[in-house]
């Protein structure tokens, strides 16, 4: 007989600690954990959207000092959101999510590093404006 006729809970569906799966293939979470996770991660954007605006407009942060508080309140932003509304994650069903977004933050920086560096080339090598206005009369 085959293992079936043994062990119908074998090949049920239904995932449990003796099958091999496939990542995605974790069974379904409980609504209630969505809806929690959704209104922590709602509740924390408030907070440091709230945050930043404070930071800008008051005055008990130093001057030069607000720029920077903005850069992390916006870097802790994005990570509310990708922990808690896309779901990425360092476990091991999420390597690819990693990488991609991994390869996505170089691109970014290649093309924004590469576009100040042509920049900085093409205003050094510019013709000085008296010069320039001379040419033009």
């Amino acid at each position: 007989m085959s293992d079936l006729d043994y062990d119908p809970g074998l090949y049920a569906a239904d995932l449990d600690h003796r099958e091999d799966h496939a990542p995605g293939d974790e069974p379904e979470e409980s609504a209630g954990h969505w809806v929690l996770n959704s209104n922590l991660g709602l509740g924390f954007s408030i907070v440091l959207t709230l945050a930043a605006f404070w930071a800008a407009s008051a005055h008990l942060i130093w001057g030069p000092a607000v720029p920077v508080a903005l850069i992390v309140l916006a870097i802790a932003q994005m990570g509310v959101h990708l922990v808690f509304f896309l779901h990425v994650t360092t476990g091991p069903d999420n390597t690819n999510n990693v990488l991609a977004l991994a390869f996505g933050v170089m691109v970014v920086f290649l093309i924004v590093a590469g576009s100040i560096w042509i920049m900085n080339h093409l205003s050094q090598n510019m013709m000085p404006v008296d010069q320039l206005m001379q040419m033009q009369r």
